[in-house]
């Protein structure tokens, strides 16, 4: 519950704001989402762009742009992540690893059906030095090339399983479009898992174990909602069994975003790279084992700052927040005297003390040449969950001033009570912005039964749920019949870009009722097969 004395200070949510001169913004969200986009993350310093000769691009809409390199708001948001993650998979048995990053071809030749969808983006290191290399070496994409020889030599019995690795690490695909923080770089962080299992099972039980993980960084750290639920056989991991997946939602632009991915692999990499161990019920008869593998990446930063961002720059979950909250000194002037000062700066490191004694990870901003209102926008700019004013007229009413990120609400705590009542307002404020993401999630996934209600709904910028029978020729067509020439958003060049065909996004666990086996058509009018399940649809990153 907010603390007494609450005022609005008129910019709630939901309303479009007014972006001031002085924030450096050039764009709201509104009106050019994607390059919105990029001035905020990398004008709150979330990131910066560097050509591969690590030249700084004074604009990060350059074709050229290559490497994302992460300020230490970004790392924090990640390191939290890793830490909060990583617990928890020790907990189920997981081993921390490091691989080597370089392919050979003809390990890569192993797997022709698996890395057929990553050749594109292959990179390949042809030189050292000055000299030719003899043979080529490619920069890993994933690493199920480099690890599995090695699962095959190590796991020689049923004894040895599960067998459970996870590594954090970079990972490079040359992406021939243009990069986007976050989303599409050419080299970007993440971590992998890589298990095997004795039965099929056991490997599903762990598929949908390590998701929920997942759909856990997004909801209780992020403050983002994710539906679960399974991919199609369009959409699964290239040479996988099946496809778990989190999907999460961007209001501003009506498009799905895939947010992580736990894939059941079967015994596919198994038979390729020959993984066997005895069979435990027929003694000489070996068997294959079953294998999972998955992975969550530095992507999930760039969906939580296009759910929550404004017009003002980054609105962080205090969860993940380098700091949670920034105090900001006020009301002192050219007349104000040494005392005063001295008294206040010593209250003011007072509640500072007090609150990093209660966990709250807390800055001072006591930077001089500066005026509060430029300290305010800047630290908004960055994101910080709640901003506490205090002065001379606040000392004399014991008080402290406070201004919520998310809501832009104001309020005043008593001082005796804020080490207790920031806390409370903290968890408040993750709350809150989880239910506004939930709420408009919610919202805008429609069920739908009749096709023609299907591209108003996409133009209207909301995912569908509809009946499909789950053929790959049927979702090809799908996605080419809702293409649209309405003109959606613009894109960094401040041109328009046409409207996407709709894809699948999953088939969620959550299904609504109404689809009867062997009666329920498929929506698709060209289709005229029956509807497996509701599958979401729509368009997407």
């Amino acid at each position: 519950m907010a603390p007494p004395h609450a005022k609005s200070s008129g910019k709630q949510a939901g309303k479009a704001l007014v972006v001031p001169l002085n924030n450096g913004i050039s764009v709201t969200k509104e009106a050019n989402f994607s390059q919105w986009y990029q001035e905020v993350v990398t004008k709150s310093q979330a990131s910066t762009f560097f050509d591969v000769s690590h030249r700084l691009f004074p604009f990060p809409g350059s074709a050229y742009t290559d490497q994302l390199f992460s300020k230490a708001s970004s790392m924090h948001i990640w390191n939290t992540i890793r830490a909060w993650f990583q617990t928890r998979i020790e907990q189920m048995g997981v081993e921390e690893t490091s691989f080597p990053m370089f392919l050979s071809a003809k390990s890569l030749e192993k797997e022709k059906e698996h890395v057929e969808g990553f050749a594109p983006e292959l990179a390949w290191v042809t030189k050292a030095g000055d000299k030719d290399l003899e043979v080529p070496v490619a920069v890993r994409p994933t690493s199920e090339a480099v690890m599995y020889p090695y699962y095959a030599k190590w796991i020689r019995s049923h004894r040895d399983l599960p067998f459970r690795l996870n590594q954090w690490n970079s990972v490079v695909r040359w992406e021939a479009k243009q990069t986007t923080p976050f989303l599409r770089a050419r080299e970007f962080m993440w971590q992998e898992g890589h298990t095997a299992h004795l039965t099929e099972q056991l490997a599903e039980k762990e598929v949908l174990e390590i998701l929920e993980l997942y759909a856990g960084v997004y909801e209780q750290l992020l403050a983002v909602p994710v539906v679960r639920g399974k991919k199609t056989e369009n959409e699964k991991f290239a040479g996988g069994y099946w496809t778990s997946t989190c999907e999460g939602f961007i209001p501003a632009t009506g498009r799905g975003i895939q947010g992580a991915t736990s894939h059941a692999l079967g015994q596919n990499f198994s038979k390729m790279f020959d993984i066997t161990v005895e069979d435990p019920n027929k003694k000489g008869e070996k068997i294959f084992v079953w294998q999972n593998s998955w992975g969550l990446s530095t992507r999930v930063i760039g969906v939580m700052v296009m759910i929550h961002g404004d017009n003002n720059g980054l609105v962080l979950p205090p969860r993940v927040s380098k700091f949670q909250v920034v105090i900001i000194p006020v009301g002192l002037t050219a007349k104000t005297s040494n005392e005063v000062r001295e008294n206040l700066a010593k209250q003011i490191q007072d509640l500072a003390g007090g609150l990093k004694e209660n966990g709250v990870r807390t800055e001072v901003d006591n930077r001089e040449g500066y005026t509060p209102g430029f300290k305010f926008a800047d630290w908004e700019m960055k994101g910080v969950p709640l901003r506490l004013e205090f002065g001379p007229k606040d000392a004399a009413n014991s008080v402290v001033t406070y201004s919520r990120r998310d809501t832009g609400l104001k309020g005043t705590i008593p001082l005796a009570e804020v080490a207790k009542e920031v806390p409370v307002l903290l968890e408040k404020i993750q709350q809150d912005m989880y239910d506004k993401a939930n709420e408009y999630f919610t919202s805008h996934r429609l069920t739908l039964n009749d096709w023609a209600e299907v591209i108003p709904a996409l133009d209207a910028r909301n995912v569908v749920l509809i009946p499909f029978c789950g053929e790959p020729s049927c979702e090809e067509r799908i996605k080419d019949t809702t293409k649209s020439d309405e003109h959606r958003e613009l894109g960094p060049d401040g041109k328009p870009q046409p409207s996407m065909g709709m894809k699948s996004l999953c088939i969620p666990f959550d299904q609504p009722s109404g689809i009867v086996q062997g009666e329920t058509k498929c929506l698709n009018p060209e289709c005229g097969g029956f509807a497996k399940s509701w599958v979401m649809f729509g368009r997407s990153y």
